[in-house]
């Protein structure tokens, strides 16, 4: 027996897959990558455009050892930095450096072009609204009460 729940996170799921790959397209033969520009992207959030490490890994969808490989890389092409922070030594700060900026200020643009082209187009501002309270009201459950947006998909 099928449960339209099951229906429904399938078929969120199916769609949220074939659009990472189309999506992942307009990063092809670009100096960063759709990984590099989610932690750019998330970065931009973050007072200041830094965030602890953990903070970071918190929301992006990396595990941690992964985005310290991907920070290790990126910090290696300008695009961020890190330093200890300084009110827990054991913690590690990343923050945009102004190439990274600039890259996701370019490339954001352009992203969002595609969003608009392939969801804009897809769904009617009504269906847009929709879709977007019913993702949050999925995001705010799964994340439960007292926990700090991401801290659920960690």
């Amino acid at each position: 027996m099928t449960h339209l729940a099951v229906d429904a996170w399938e078929a969120l799921l199916r769609a949220h897959v074939t659009l990472i790959k189309e999506f992942a397209e307009d990063f092809r033969g670009e100096r960063v990558s759709m990984a590099e520009y989610d932690v750019l992207y998330t970065l931009t959030g973050f007072p200041g455009g830094t965030a602890r490490l953990g903070e970071l890994a918190a929301t992006v969808r990396l595990s941690q050892p992964g985005l310290s490989r991907l920070i290790e890389r990126m910090e290696g092409e300008g695009l961020v930095r890190r330093e200890r922070d300084p009110l827990d030594g054991r913690g590690t700060l990343v923050g945009l450096t102004a190439d990274g900026r600039a890259a996701q200020l370019e490339l954001g643009r352009r992203h969002s072009r595609s969003i608009v082209a392939r969801v804009g187009t897809a769904l009617s501002p009504a269906e847009q609204a929709e879709l977007k309270r019913l993702c949050l009201k999925l995001r705010a459950r799964a994340e439960g009460p007292g926990q700090r947006a991401g801290d659920a998909l960690a």
